[in-house]
């Protein structure tokens, strides 16, 4: 039997909540000390603080006097509504709370029936009861209350980077598996935003809020969980950080982002994505190939049916990119006009690696022979393993025959299947080309410099 401790201010919040499972029919009352239970079973909580309150000083210095308690035995151990009542009080007694007003509520929400207790932890003069070892205590006390009724032993269940995780099953401790796939999620993958992180926790029917205000005139800046469907729709209470473990406090994740950006390698991925893309005719086909390679697809809509956000999850490397840290081909804006219209899909455009860009015809040709270079040059760029840009259908064929050069003069003219049949016209200087492209390629490199700095 594993008994779990939770401290607080509300003593109204840990009511209702409680409240709201004898409303949903999840839950009823099994019975209480010193609380007035009505006889038709209809609980008002505004009686019930009263009642409450009437053993309690009108002053104290207690900041958090309000204890709820939840007692979870074994799933195999099949107990009465008696039995569950009885563990509960001798459960409180042996702690030094048997004689505290408190209420006992059974919770059937899940497979796994369960007590919840609410009690306070001070008494009518206003002293706090003993809390020292408290959560120690607890621990030796269910251990033997297993011992003298025969109950199965607790066995926390324990996470390793092996451990599979799966989509949220209502039928199961939905904390645990919150608590279990957060901290699975934060040892295993690399992100570096929140909307990364929710769209590996998508997978897993989770998403992650951040929350920030005052109380007390200090700033407080938290997240809170929520288990939804596969709508997205929330399906239980939010679960705030600290109900989970610092693992998935706001400090702990935004930590990973940090580390995420020295271990982060954007490659691997963008080669797949390029191919996948160049070879699927349109978002369903783009999705379902992308999943073959094992990398999920994360697309979110504004409420119009615009596509604001797309996040690409690799499985293989195990990290999450949205489509603007691949390249702008790739982002919302990019993908949101290709599915629309299919004559916008970007062309994968092949990138000539360094030795092919110093292998330029250092002498001048004939007209003649600077056409068949160009073309060469043509051809070995489609066939070229190096990185990969992209240049859409709708681009216009050139206006005049001279090339023209800009900051991007490798990506200036789109390379295609079959465009090796036509010649780049008299105006064509390799010398020059290649002077170009390594002139780009050290400003590139230079800006990569300063920005590690």
């Amino acid at each position: 039997m594993v008994a779990k401790i939770s401290i607080g201010s509300s003593l109204y919040g840990a009511l209702t909540y409680n409240s709201e499972k004898i409303n949903e029919a999840k839950g009823r009352v099994l019975g209480a000390n010193k609380i007035v239970l009505p006889p038709d079973g209809n609980i008002n909580i505004g009686k019930m603080v009263e009642n409450f309150k009437a053993f309690m000083p009108k002053m104290g210095k207690t900041k958090k006097p309000v204890l709820h308690i939840s007692l979870n035995p074994h799933p195999e151990d099949k107990l009465t509504d008696q039995d569950f009542e009885i563990l509960a009080r001798e459960y409180l007694d042996k702690l030094g709370f048997g004689e505290q007003p408190y209420i006992l509520y059974k919770h059937e929400d899940i497979d796994r029936h369960h007590i919840h207790i609410v009690t306070v932890n001070v008494n009518e003069q206003g002293k706090r009861l003993n809390q020292d070892f408290l959560y120690r205590r607890s621990k030796k006390i269910t251990t033997e209350l297993e011992e003298k009724y025969g109950l199965h032993k607790a066995q926390r269940e324990k996470i390793s980077p092996d451990t599979p995780i799966t989509k949220i099953d209502l039928s199961g401790d939905i904390k645990r598996q919150v608590q279990n796939t957060v901290k699975l999620v934060g040892m295993r993958w690399k992100f570096q935003t929140l909307g990364e992180f929710n769209a590996i926790l998508s997978l897993y029917n989770i998403r992650c809020e951040p929350t920030d205000g005052k109380v007390n005139g200090r700033e407080y800046h938290g997240y809170v969980y929520h288990a939804t469907n596969d709508k997205g729709e929330t399906i239980a209470t939010p679960f705030k950080a600290s109900r989970l473990g610092k693992f998935a406090s706001r400090t702990a994740v935004e930590g990973m982002f940090e580390r995420a950006k020295d271990k982060i390698d954007i490659k691997p991925t963008k080669r797949i994505v390029v191919d996948v893309m160049a070879r699927s005719n349109g978002k369903e086909d783009f999705i379902t190939n992308l999943k073959e390679k094992g990398i999920d697809l994360i697309l979110r809509y504004n409420p119009d049916g615009r596509l604001y956000g797309a996040t690409f999850v690799d499985h293989n490397t195990q990290t999450v990119l949205n489509g603007s840290r691949l390249g702008k081909e790739f982002s919302a804006n990019a993908l949101n006009t290709w599915f629309n219209d299919p004559a916008q899909k970007p062309i994968v455009q092949q990138q000539p690696s360094q030795g092919q860009q110093q292998s330029a015809p250092t002498q001048p040709q004939s007209s003649h022979s600077q056409s068949n270079s160009g073309s060469q040059g043509d051809s070995q760029q489609t066939s070229s393993q190096g990185s990969t840009q992209f240049s859409t259908q709708s681009q216009t064929s050139q206006k005049s025959s001279t090339p023209r050069h800009s900051n991007n003069d490798d990506y200036s003219q789109p390379t295609l299947p079959g465009l090796e049949l036509f010649h780049v016209g008299s105006g064509y200087d390799p010398e020059q080309e290649a002077m170009n492209r390594e002139m780009e390629r050290r400003k590139r490199k230079k800006r990569r410099k300063g920005r590690r700095l």
